[in-house]
């Protein structure tokens, strides 16, 4: 800890001394001199209770869920956080914990990890689980990379639903932009609304035997529930991998990845006891089988005994990372989101599986009251008729930012605005609801809109 602690001048004569300089202004004798100690427009100093008065009137100019009604999903929802979660993240064996390499300090934060990697695992009904990635959208993207790697480049075609996350897709793309791997289309852009209103059976004409990974998402971008069974068993049949990208709550209700099939599952992590943020830090969930975990980036925490046989925790794999061995490395993402994992894994365990359940009944419920009452408003109607979780498109005779900037000057963040990434979705918006949404409020939007049609 003397790292934060100021150093004296004796200190520093010490130091200088050791490596044979008279002054601190000598360690930077190659940087040239007009360049060195640069005049800094800077304000003048002020006290920590004028800048922190000044923070807070920054922060009150900014609109959030705890002021507005909130209804936009998309990726990250806003959903209840218990108490217990921040209690236990903040303490301070946990709060300033940096990667446990030292299993014989660590052995607190290790078993964290460990009981984390346990609840993906069986919540996805995976086999293995990773210490976690940055979000939902480098998960995806290291599913590609574990895929290239397992086929060792013998297979380079990628098949990406067209209900996969947008942003999801451009970080894959990102990803492979000076790769072989090529993703394989089946119209000219990918994007058609007659593709996006399709289920998974439009992409079982393109899977052939140069396929090495399907991605599709459960439930999709929009919210939709589908039964991926079949599309596994084409997958497999060909030879390639199946990728699910979930939602974690919908899990559970949900029945999980691992039991139709899937090879890799990986997703957004924020709705498991993760506050939104405004956009992060997140956690990016991935887990996948037993026999792959060799391929899987990130490290992984395991659980063995000691000399005196009592338990103990280690990080059982972490080569494969390029801060090891980084010729041999599948990924370049050797940090993981350990806090974040760590209030997931609280988050979880606090539910337990009834609890999780009751979450997602209410997010269906809720969602389903939603669009029963918006889905009657004169002009109003839902895009696809497919079995949803707590999000739906709603299409409106209106462009849909025109009906956010209505309903944000009411009090209410509205859905998300589908045009944004899909030009002939505009006049569509994409409406969540959580189990933070009371009926009132449901009421009051269904109010808002309805008294719009009206006038």
């Amino acid at each position: 800890m003397t790292q934060f602690i100021p150093h004296t001048d004796s200190d520093r004569e010490a130091m200088l001394d050791i490596i044979g300089l008279k002054r601190v202004d000598e360690l930077f004798q190659d940087v040239p001199a007009a360049h060195r100690f640069p005049t800094l427009n800077l304000p003048p100093a002020v006290s920590e209770m004028e800048i922190v008065n000044e923070l807070q009137a920054l922060a009150s100019l900014n609109e959030n869920t705890h002021e507005l009604i909130c209804f936009l999903g998309a990726g990250a929802y806003n959903h209840y956080i218990p108490a217990v979660v921040d209690s236990i993240l903040r303490r301070g064996e946990f709060f300033t914990a940096y990667t446990p390499y030292q299993p014989e300090v660590s052995q607190g934060t290790l078993q964290a990890i460990f009981e984390y990697q346990s609840l993906v695992a069986a919540l996805t009904g995976m086999e293995v689980c990773n210490a976690s990635h940055y979000d939902g959208a480098t998960a995806v993207a290291e599913a590609v990379n574990m895929a290239y790697a397992v086929f060792r480049g013998k297979r380079n075609k990628l098949v990406l639903s067209p209900a996969l996350h947008p942003q999801y897709r451009q970080t894959v793309q990102t990803y492979i932009q000076n790769h072989p791997i090529s993703v394989v289309r089946n119209d000219e852009d990918g994007l058609e609304e007659r593709n996006l209103l399709a289920g998974p059976e439009v992409l079982i004409p393109i899977i052939d035997d140069q396929t090495m990974l399907v991605i599709v998402q459960y439930p999709d971008f929009f919210g939709r529930v589908y039964d991926y069974s079949k599309l596994a068993e084409t997958v497999h049949t060909a030879g390639a991998f199946l990728a699910v990208a979930i939602n974690p709550i919908a899990l559970g209700l949900l029945k999980p990845p691992g039991d139709f099939g899937a090879d890799i599952v990986m997703g957004e992590g924020q709705p498991l006891g993760i506050p939104l943020s405004f956009g992060g830090p997140y956690l990016g969930l991935f887990a996948t089988h037993k026999e792959h975990v060799r391929k899987m980036s990130g490290r992984l925490v395991g659980e063995t005994v000691d000399v005196h046989n009592q338990r103990g925790y280690v990080l059982t794999l972490t080569a494969r990372e390029q801060h090891i061995r980084r010729e041999k490395a599948t990924s370049n993402i050797c940090t993981n989101q350990g806090l974040m994992a760590l209030a997931s894994a609280v988050y979880m365990s606090a539910l337990g599986k009834h609890g999780l359940r009751q979450v997602a009944e209410l997010n269906y419920h809720k969602a389903h009251y939603a669009a029963e009452c918006l889905s009657k408003i004169p002009g109003y109607e839902l895009w696809s008729d497919a079995p949803f979780f707590n999000e739906f498109v709603l299409s409106c005779p209106e462009p849909a930012h025109e009906l956010n900037r209505f309903l944000l000057d009411k009090g209410v963040i509205g859905g998300y605005d589908l045009g944004q990434d899909f030009p002939t979705l505009n006049h569509c918006v994409l409406i969540a609801v959580t189990e933070m949404n009371s009926r009132a409020e449901i009421d009051y939007l269904v109010e808002l809109i309805a008294g719009k049609v009206e006038k």
